[in-house]
């Protein structure tokens, strides 16, 4: 801890780069350090980011790719070459102050997944020899991982690891991670359980705004907000593996500003009201820490930097940034906790915190490119079980003939059909939702019913 209490206790930030209208990293490091952030967390080991770091004073996290990690657990020469080509380069000049291996790794269950499970330590620590092998003693050694470790969560006292990794995987990993006193990197996201569950789960209680509380009946411990609860599931699930003393990082938490319309509560004023609460409590002194480790400082990374354009899934996995591409704020923010809740000026009301009911249709954009949506288009009537008839010369969906409205017409019937297997509305960023019917006379769009 005396390690954060030295450097900036400012919020961290998740430097994503998933986007083809993002600024410069030369642009992005200067907006980090007019936004006055902590730590900036990165998903690679990107030379000209950690070279332009090393201008500033911006500690850094960098990662491990997860293609990366298999090669690593298995052979000491290839940790080896990894530290050499990506670390001594830059560091101590650059301030590295955590490497990652990997993302979320135990959230995948493909047999390449499985791969990864059981190489994760073995990589983590063939890293740690490479450092020894270096002389390197200034970075730490994680992994972030998601909330589904974690088999039960409520009432956080009940918190315990998935079964499936606990014995293979999760104490192996508390080993390394107490010996070597480095940290459990969790990314929660009260925006999920809130999302799934808005009936039991106050929005309120999500926002840090809470004026009720939750008592945990198995350990008596007081809440007021669910990320509280979600990081003592994970302080209980590791103490019953008898570790009570390894800190915990937050390596992303986050609100999306925006979303599909079935992604309820996704908006600005949400966003900024969890981000702002967030960092207000992070940032307090003395610490707040959580009812079952309070006043225990607890660094975190806010996720993201931007909104990333290019990230696939539902509307909001592109919707969880700080500032637009062009590098303006979607909301004022104050990364240090200075600034008083009551000094921002008013956010828009929110418009969509409770679910949409009614008909939803797949359209393309306005600004999609013709030649991009027109190969869409031919792929989905050969390939994508789309049935694309209505579209023949002389049938009911031929007219007006534009590339446009044929797409939409295919947008919507694909999303009708595949929707409940997982298919979204995006088709590389050629296609957004509405609830605006564009059927015309006798050419019927197919839709979702929400």
């Amino acid at each position: 801890m005396s390690q954060w209490a030295k450097a900036s206790s400012n919020i961290g930030v998740n430097y994503g780069q998933l986007g083809n209208n993002l600024p410069s990293p030369y642009r992005s490091i200067e907006l980090l350090t007019t936004m006055n952030a902590g730590p900036v967390k990165l998903y690679d080991s990107n030379p000209e980011i950690l070279s332009l770091l090393s201008t500033t004073k911006l500690q850094v996290s960098i990662m491990i790719q997860n293609h990366e990690i298999s090669g690593i657990a298995a052979n000491q020469s290839i940790a080896d070459e990894w530290v050499r080509n990506n670390i001594l380069p830059y560091y101590p000049g650059t301030k590295i102050r955590y490497l990652l291996v990997g993302n979320e790794v135990l959230s995948y269950s493909s047999e390449q997944g499985h791969q990864m499970w059981h190489d994760l330590v073995p990589a983590m620590k063939n890293i740690k020899r490479s450092f020894k092998a270096q002389n390197i003693h200034g970075i730490k050694i994680g992994t972030p991982l998601a909330m589904d470790v974690l088999q039960s969560t409520f009432p956080p006292s009940s918190g315990m690891f998935r079964s499936d990794i606990i014995d293979t995987v999760i104490a192996p990993m508390l080993e390394f991670l107490n010996r070597t006193k480095s940290f459990f990197f969790i990314d929660a996201y009260p925006y999920f359980p809130w999302s799934q569950d808005p009936d039991n789960i106050s929005l309120d209680f999500a926002l840090f705004r809470g004026t009720s509380t939750i008592s945990d009946p198995g350990s008596g411990l007081i809440y007021t907000n669910l990320l509280d609860q979600m990081l003592d599931s994970l302080i209980f699930a590791m103490s019953k593996l008898g570790y009570s003393n390894i800190q915990v990082v937050i390596a992303e938490t986050g609100w999306p500003n925006s979303g599909d319309i079935e992604e309820h509560g996704a908006n600005i004023f949400n966003a900024a009201t969890y981000n702002r609460n967030l960092i207000n409590r992070m940032t307090a002194k003395p610490p707040l820490g959580t009812p079952a480790r309070p006043g225990v400082v607890i660094p975190t990374f806010i996720f993201s930097l931007f909104d990333e354009n290019q990230k696939t899934g539902p509307g909001t996995e592109r919707h969880w940034g700080l500032l637009h591409p062009n590098g303006t704020p979607i909301y004022e923010i104050d990364l240090t906790g200075k600034t008083p809740l009551t000094d921002f000026t008013s956010l828009p009301e929110p418009m969509n915190n409770v679910p949409y009911e009614g008909k939803v249709w797949c359209v393309a954009t306005k600004d999609a490119n013709q030649m991009e949506l027109q190969a869409t288009l031919n792929y989905a009537c050969n390939q994508g079980d789309v049935n694309c008839d209505a579209l023949a010369p002389g049938r009911e969906c031929y007219t007006p003939v534009s590339v446009a409205d044929h797409a939409s017409y295919v947008f919507s019937s694909y999303w009708a059909k595949f929707r409940s297997e997982g298919g979204t509305c995006y088709f590389n960023g050629l296609a957004e939702q509405t609830t605006e019917d564009p059927s015309r006379g006798s050419c019927k769009y197919p839709s979702v019913s929400l």
